[in-house]
């Protein structure tokens, strides 16, 4: 085979990767698009409703005391609606950080992958004396590769504590507003 037509064909196969890349990047966008407009659309829902049972329920206050009342239990419902609908962003937003991660970490490594079985191409018809030039490159290679790992281990420690973070907010406001009040 001429070095044209490898170069076609890998040409080829890469574009067709990317392509592929592309479209699965693409579904995770959209299918985290699509969760978030329901998402908000629930929330419209909802807050049309209490708006409307509030309006009601001024219009049928007798005294201070009542609208003293109602104004505590709409703001207590306020904020546990606040609480729920970030926790709902937020678990959202990680699935679609966890998936594009995911995609990018696969990428990374087909890349390191394609890379590797390139220089040992390269090496294998490369002059005399040139392993030690291949052997540095490898070596970097695998530097970059474990600089990565890190950095990938330390996004997800994030995630992770980002969630925990959330999911505390959630539980104080939670005990905050006392949402059985008679």
């Amino acid at each position: 085979m001429s070095n044209l037509n490898m170069a076609n064909e890998q040409f080829g196969d890469f574009s067709k990767t990317a392509v592929e890349d592309a479209m699965k990047f693409a579904t995770v966008s959209l299918d985290s698009i699509e969760r978030m407009f329901a998402l908000n659309l629930e929330a419209v829902k909802v807050s049309l409703d209490v708006t409307a049972k509030n309006a009601k329920a001024v219009g049928a206050v007798k005294d201070a005391q009542a609208l003293n009342g109602l104004t505590t239990k709409a703001s207590e419902t306020g904020a546990e609606f606040m609480a729920g609908y970030s926790k709902n962003l937020q678990e959202i937003s990680n699935a679609a950080q966890s998936k594009f991660g995911a995609l990018v970490e696969e990428r990374v490594a087909s890349f390191q992958k394609s890379m590797v079985e390139g220089l040992d191409k390269a090496a294998k018809t490369a002059p005399a004396g040139s392993d030690v030039a291949f052997a540095a490159i490898k070596s970097s290679m695998a530097a970059s590769t474990a600089a990565m790992d890190t950095l990938t281990k330390a996004g997800k420690q994030l995630l992770t504590y980002s969630e925990s973070a959330l999911k505390t907010a959630a539980e104080s406001v939670a005990k905050a507003t006392p949402s059985k009040r008679k």
